[in-house]
């Protein structure tokens, strides 16, 4: 009973949480066709979200980017309703882990971080995991943590609120969209941002450092993790689409 009671609140939350907010102006869009020539299986990309619940993650990690997709390629036997193939696999409010079409995302801000370095065999392993994860519930312990930072946003310290975010029951059956692909690449694991420890370390008189990663706790991990990570490339389809600033036609402005 008490189950039932929590996912029917929790239902109510996400969609509240999902209503998009008014005046979102998107600046860096780019067309449908050019995120698809430009995004490779293993991707990952940040969205800067324009709901009610992005406010609520924006202030928390003081960052643009609010949600993330996992890009995993064209998904046999899954499609939107217009026929468009799905190739995005990511964790909704009111769906859970759910696989989407690129076009969901034509008129947001975008950007595309890629993994540096990955091998063959460990992308096929985490696009493996994200695929699988499709069906997980999301996490509605997220949705009551995040409702407390929206109405009205509190005076937190800045240095405070990277904890704020672990969030989340923990239940590896459930999800939120970072620390779900965060997981996905501490599978195999690879780096997002490790919390390194110098130790002095001596040998014949000379005293270095040695460089120890721990793992982060994957419940740490924000939207924009992946973009200020050393190990991901940022990848921007208009440079990468041999950009030419000569070739811009401006529209000259004249003073009469």
């Amino acid at each position: 009973m008490r189950d039932s009671v929590v996912r029917k609140i929790g239902a109510c939350l996400a969609r509240y949480l999902e209503k998009p907010l008014p005046r979102y102006e998107p600046f860096s869009v780019h067309d449908v066709s050019t995120l698809r020539r430009h995004l490779r299986p293993g991707d990952v990309l940040l969205v800067e979200g324009n709901a009610r619940i992005s406010s609520a993650i924006k202030y928390l990690t003081q960052s643009t980017w609010s949600h993330l997709a996992f890009y995993t390629g064209p998904l046999a036997g899954r499609a939107a309703a217009d026929g468009e193939p799905c190739a995005l696999v990511e964790a909704e409010l009111s769906q859970g882990v759910v696989a989407s079409p690129v076009s969901k995302y034509e008129k947001f801000n975008t950007r595309i971080c890629r993994a540096v370095g990955l091998t063959d065999g460990d992308r096929e392993r985490v696009v493996r995991y994200m695929i699988d994860s499709i069906g997980k519930s999301y996490d509605l312990k997220n949705i009551f943590d995040l409702m407390r930072y929206l109405l009205p946003t509190p005076p937190v310290p800045v240095r405070l609120r990277r904890r704020m975010i672990a969030l989340g029951s923990g239940d590896p059956s459930r999800a939120i969209c970072s620390t779900l692909i965060a997981q996905a690449f501490q599978s195999i694991r690879y780096p997002i941002l490790p919390f390194v420890e110098k130790r002095p370390q001596s040998r014949r008189f000379l005293l270095h450092e040695k460089e120890i990663y721990h793992i982060r706790h994957h419940s740490l991990y924000a939207p924009r993790d992946f973009d200020l990570s050393p190990y991901f490339a940022v990848v921007k389809p208009t440079v990468a689409s041999c950009f030419d600033y000569k070739k811009i036609q401006w529209n000259e402005l004249r003073e009469d």
